[in-house]
This record gives structure tokens, sequence and C-alpha cells, in this order.
């Protein structure tokens, strides 16, 4: 393996959801959000999809989400551990519900925002730098089923005083931000990604591109607010990433890819460039979509992101005969399976090649630095007879994707820096299990809830400490 090398002051650190890890769902006056609402089992896809309505918990369920890993009450442990590894960032987000209960109150939850300035305090007393995501998948329950949440337009104000709140009262400690968590989801879990419940006979289409355009323009709103509270404050946008490759050089099945890859870029395109992009006329046309836009919306538009974050676990594979029969039900974005891939052990394709491709794309488009926040190896874990996690098949990926983060830093692409997801075991978002395991430290508890919640350090860890002490010039184990 060729040795790269990473910039001096490269962030070097890992990933949580306040939904994923924090547990205590109902502490400190939080509100109900989307993501309390999603069981574990057969109802989670099509309520994360809007297609089954679920405004009220049933006592039959049980909703992972709820307690979690408990890094409400453990985030000094869990913060330790992280710099024990050596983390430079550590990237998070913010309950919008644990500031603003049912999201439309006129001032913040002063607990909540205790909480999450300890955790920042916690990350700063270790030198680590927070990196928050104000939107992670977490829509308070009330703007659902009293506004239809982002479907009506006063989410933007809502969402800007809760914004505005968080750069005030997190001032100095916390200088990177995230608006939305992979904003291009929204067309895909609907649910979960914007809290979007459909009525019967409606265009979801027509919906979901309406909801996103109330987004982007409370994504460019908060952007403006952040650089006039501090011009230090650096924003950043955040795709669910990975380009699709056209399933063969027939003309129709590039054109496919190139659909495809538009259908996600659509929003980054808007955040990076502040307007629609041209393809979009036609695309709502062909779709029945008539967005509706306030005189002001172009000129709000125009506040672009400082840098562009991304997720990358696989890439994705289109045809021009691409449908619900042929296409994988591994992620919900859909694709066809790569025969030139291997795939993880819940049918993701591993390439780390593409990641290579998707940073080159991605500044060739929009010529800002990129920030690798989410890449990582979902596998079931064993505690062997010594007590050990030996994980060498999520050493072996990580290694693999960081050379190739290292090659795109050698074409010459500017990366501030790299979160693995899921640092420390948490609740898998797709499926909602335990077992769906991504961390350096194993976090003892099952998909039924059951465990005593104990960390234990896995083979990993020692392995990304040794990473991150050589700022990546050392990827190898023995």
């Amino acid at each position: 393996m060729s040795e790269v090398t990473f910039p001096e002051g490269f962030l070097w650190g890992g990933a949580l959801a306040a939904n994923q890890s924090e547990g205590s769902y109902l502490a400190g006056g939080k509100g109900l959000t989307t993501v309390d609402m999603l069981p574990l089992g057969a109802h989670r896809m099509p309520v994360k999809l809007g297609l089954e309505k679920r405004f009220a918990l049933r006592d039959d369920e049980f909703y992972p989400s709820h307690e979690a890993i408990d890094f409400y009450h453990r985030y000094k442990e869990d913060i330790a551990l992280m710099a024990e590894m050596g983390f430079t960032v550590f990237r998070t987000s913010i309950a919008w519900s644990r500031l603003y209960p049912n999201g439309d109150e006129l001032t913040p939850n002063a607990e909540g925002i205790a909480f999450y300035r300890s955790v920042f305090e916690e990350c700063r007393k270790y030198g680590i730098e927070p990196l928050v995501t104000l939107c992670h998948f977490d829509v308070p329950m009330h703007l659902v089923t009293y506004y239809g949440s982002w479907r009506n337009r006063k989410m933007i104000d809502f969402f800007a005083r809760y914004a505005r709140s968080c750069f005030e009262a997190f001032e100095g400690l916390v200088k990177y931000w995230l608006t939305f968590n992979e904003i291009n989801i929204l067309l895909h879990s609907p649910f979960s990604g914007a809290g979007l419940v459909f009525e019967p006979g409606e265009n979801h289409d027509q919906v979901k591109y309406q909801a996103a355009h109330h987004e982007l323009v409370a994504s460019a709103l908060v952007t403006k607010i952040a650089h006039e509270i501090n011009p230090a404050n650096q924003v950043g946008c955040m795709l669910a990433g990975g380009n699709f490759y056209p399933w063969s050089c027939k003309p129709e099945d590039v054109w496919a890819a190139l659909q495809k890859d538009r259908e996600n870029l659509f929003f980054i395109d808007v955040q990076a460039r502040g307007a629609y992009p041209s393809y979009a006329a036609r695309v709502f046309r062909e779709k029945g979509v008539e967005i509706v836009m306030a005189p002001e919306d172009a000129d709000t538009l125009r506040h672009t992101v400082d840098f562009i974050s991304f997720s990358y676990y696989a890439s994705r594979c289109a045809s021009a005969e691409m449908n619900e029969q042929n296409s994988s039900a591994a992620n919900v974005v859909k694709s066809l399976t790569n025969p030139h891939l291997q795939r993880s052990a819940w049918g993701w394709g591993i390439d780390p090649l593409g990641l290579r491709i998707t940073m080159n794309m991605m500044y060739d488009r929009y010529q800002k630095p990129l920030f690798l926040v989410e890449n990582g190896l979902g596998a079931r874990d064993e505690i062997n007879a010594a007590g050990e996690i030996n994980d060498d098949y999520r050493i072996h990926y990580l290694q693999q994707h960081i050379q190739a983060m290292g090659e795109a830093i050698a074409d010459g692409i500017p990366v501030i820096g790299y979160t693995t997801w899921g640092c420390i075991d948490l609740v898998a978002a797709s499926t909602g299990e335990m077992s769906k395991r991504y961390g350096f430290v194993y976090v003892d508890r099952d998909d039924q809830g059951h465990g005593t919640l104990n960390r234990v350090r896995k083979r990993s860890f020692w392995w990304y400490q040794q990473v991150i002490a050589s700022n990546g010039r050392n990827l190898s184990f023995e």
C-alpha cells in the first residue's frame, strides 16, 4: 500500500447523531421527534417512507431511539474514549426538540442549551473540534402534526429561530456547522428525511420538491445568519454521496446514471451555487411539479455554503431498465447490484475507488473544500473468549477508503477532514438494529434493547489511534 500524505491540520475523528446515540428521548424537556416514531421491525420502512402515518407511539412496538446508547448520560466517558484515540474533530448533531420541544416556541429550552454546551465544552477540554449538524433526520413531531412539517413554509422561520439560538448559545465552542444531514434523502425516505406523510391521491413529487425548496431556503438563510453572528463560522451542506455508474456503455444506461446523479446532486447544486440548476425546470415539468416561491427566495438562495460535506459508503449502479424488481433493497437509494464489487453483510457494495471518483466529481463540479463526514462498515461484531473484538474486516474497509481519500487529496482536492460513521456503536438509521455495528467502541446492547451499555474497545480502536497519530501515514496493522 503506497503512502499517502495528508495536509497539516487535517481533522481526524468520528461521527454520531443525537437521535441514534443520546436516548433519554423525553429527558430535560425534550419533545418527541420523527425518529422517536420509528419502530424496530416490519413497520419501520413504511413509516420512514411516509406511507404509514405514525403520529402516536404504540405499546406493542420497540422504539430503538428512545434509549439508544445513552450518550445523554455517558457523553463524558464517550468523549474521553474519542480523546484516547486522538480525535481532533467530533461530528454530532443537536436534537432540535431538546432546544424547541414543539418547534414553534419563541425561546429555547434552557436545559437543552445547557446539555449541549456541556458536551461541546467537554470536546474543547481535549482539543476536539465539534462539527455540528443542526437537523439530522429529526423534526419535532408537533411541527409534523400541526404544520405538515417541511411542506409548510412556516418551517423556514422555525428553523431559522432554532439555528440562531444555536449559533448564539455555542459561539466560541463550535465553528463548523452543517445545516441538513443527507438532504437528498428527503426524496428517498420522506418521513425520516423531512417529516413528510402523504395523503391519498397526492402527487408525491410535488410534496417532496416543495418541501425541498423550503429546506433549501432555510439552509441558505441560516448560512447567512451564521456568517452575520460570527464571520469565522464555517457552514456546510451534506450529501448522501456515491456516484451512479452506468450498468453498461449503452447510451441509455449512461443517460440513466446521469439522471440519477442529478437527482441527488440537485440539492447541492442549489446550496453550493446559489440558484436552481438549469435541468430542474424540465424535471419539474415532467413530474408535474410547480414550486411555489416567495419573491425574496432567489436572493436568499445566493447565500451559499463554505464547504461540501458528504457521506460515502458505496457507489451505485443504474440502467434504463431499472425497476422495483431488479433494484437492491439494501438501501433507500435504489441501485442495481454491481457484480464487480464485494458486498457488506447488509448488501452495500464496497468500492474504495468509488470514493475517489465521487470526490473528484464533486470538486470538479463545485470548487469548494470537501469534508468526508460519514464513512464506515456496518458489520456484526463478536466478542471472543478473551473479551476481544477483532474487527479486521472494518480495519481493511477503512484502510482502503482512507487510502482512496488520500489519493483524491493528491489529485488536488482540498479536504478539511474525515469522520468515520458511528465511531461508537449506535442504532442503525436504516434498520433500527444495534447488531449493525460501525464503531471502534463496542456497546453492550442488542436489537431488542437488552444489555449493560458497557463500552469495549475493538481492535480497530488501536488501529485508528495509530492512523491519527501518524496523520494518515501509517495505515497498516499487524
